[in-house]
């Protein structure tokens, strides 16, 4: 019993290491802010705060639809938004923001 717990135990931290770096990156997502986001919304800190965490989390839900419907009169942001690199930006981007979110208590280092 002892020894299939411990391997049970062993098996989920390994799962939980790979899923960790399979996760998002903030720093991809703050490069993806910058690159842009920052013309239209100011630097990183700006953007980031303009949103609470829970708020940030909600406009990437359901396949962003609260962030595009946001976006929606800004044809520039859209052709973004619709494109396969939001798509590949968007977990990071989301990341980004949320960690930086007006609530979050922490400050992104540059942008």
């Amino acid at each position: 019993m002892k020894k299939s717990l411990s391997a049970l135990l062993g098996a989920a931290l390994l799962l939980g290491t790979f899923s960790t770096a399979a996760n998002a990156d903030v720093k991809r997502g703050q490069k993806a802010y910058l690159k842009k986001c920052k013309r239209c919304h100011g630097n990183g800190t700006k953007g980031a705060a303009m949103k609470t965490q829970k708020e940030w989390a909600d406009a990437f839900a359901d396949d962003a639809a609260l962030f595009k419907a946001w976006h929606k009169d800004d044809a520039k942001a859209m052709q973004y938004i619709n494109s396969s690199r939001f798509k590949k930006d968007a977990p990071n981007l989301k990341d980004f923001l949320y960690e930086y979110g007006s609530d979050s208590g922490n400050v992104p280092s540059c942008g």
